[in-house]
């Protein structure tokens, strides 16, 4: 499962129907429409539908234009003034991201006048992603623990066990510390310091496994790549004690994938349902052969990536400035700002 957990730590353009459709553990929090692709559909009235993992939008006339951005690739969110081809001059959502090397702007614009919806719900939600990544990341030297040495739960998590004595074998000589064992994750700490610790979410264990070492049988965790493909070895005594651990793990291993916990709360009441097509639209809508094709990386590419633009002399100001986009004026920006 995690090594094809894909849909909030990438950016893709104009994916397949599988790809659009919901993962499981992913969920509808709110979908807005209609929504410009301002800079990349100029034009097309779409959807916006934001989940608990990332955010799509698709056009209104042909779904297989569409966008999937993750949001473990956004870098900022901001409101911009733009030019909308069907709404003027207007407030829109600014979404910069990276993917890979390379950094993305993307401006939706919500075609209800007045309406701050769109503002309210990505913020709201990037802000729930970006403060849970403990359900969805490995976490090394992390904070673990209050100030009576418990393990810190987190929302929705429930600890199923916890187990003393237990040997964490990365080192030479091993260390001694405490095990746990809850819902989402699995955590260890050492008895001598408890900064020295590691919490594995079970949506990064790609196997749970008894092996020999040199230190005897031991339970062997085995992490995704994106995790860092881990071999955590722990020696837990006695051997009874050990067969149990494997099978419990094994166990909440299959129950968290069956229905993972992402940790993205949100006070809105979350949309379980599949994004749906609109009451004009059909299923014929999604067509492999698009009009008018472009080289869609080159269209959202943050113009950051490309360094500054060559200056133009601008007749209103009397000085030499960097081009202003398609469309507009200083004058028209001058007046913007003084309504």
């Amino acid at each position: 499962m995690a090594d094809n957990f894909w849909q909030d730590t990438t950016v893709r353009f104009d994916i397949s129907k599988k790809n659009l459709a919901l993962r499981t553990g992913e969920i509808i929090i709110d979908k807005l429409y209609p929504v410009e692709d301002t800079k990349g559909n100029s034009g097309d009235r779409g959807t916006l539908t934001v989940t608990n993992l990332r955010l799509i939008w698709c056009t209104h006339q042909y779904r297989r234009l569409n966008l999937s951005i993750g949001y473990a690739c956004i870098l900022n969110i901001s409101k911009q003034n733009t030019k909308s081809k069907l709404y003027g001059i207007s407030e829109a959502l600014s979404v910069l991201a990276k993917n890979g090397n390379t950094r993305y702007e993307f401006i939706f614009t919500y075609l209800v006048p007045g309406n701050p919806r769109i503002f309210v719900s990505v913020t709201a939600v990037f802000k729930a992603y970006d403060s849970s990544r403990t359900y969805r990341e490995l976490k090394i030297r992390h904070s673990l623990l209050d100030n009576n040495k418990k393990l810190v739960l987190l929302p929705r998590e429930q600890q199923y066990d916890e187990l003393d004595g237990v040997w964490n074998l990365t080192s030479d000589q091993g260390n001694l510390g405490k095990f746990y064992i809850t819902n989402i994750r699995v955590v260890w700490h050492s008895t001598l310091s408890q900064t020295f610790n590691i919490s594995i979410p079970f949506l990064h264990i790609t196997s749970v496994k008894t092996s020999n070492s040199k230190f005897g049988k031991a339970l062997v965790i085995t992490t995704s790549k994106k995790a860092g493909s881990y071999m955590l070895g722990f020696r837990i005594d006695p051997m009874e004690r050990l067969i149990c651990t494997e099978k419990q793990l094994l166990s909440l291993y299959q129950l968290y994938h069956s229905n993972p916990i992402f940790g993205v709360e949100v006070s809105q009441e979350p949309d379980h349902s599949p994004p749906e097509l609109q009451d004009d639209e059909t299923e014929d809508a999604y067509s492999e052969d698009l009009p008018n094709k472009r080289n869609i990386l080159e269209v959202y590419e943050s113009e950051i990536c490309h360094g500054s633009k060559n200056a133009v002399y601008d007749y209103d100001l009397g000085l030499a400035v960097e081009p202003l986009p398609e469309g507009y004026r200083t004058k028209d920006l001058w007046n913007l700002f003084i309504e």
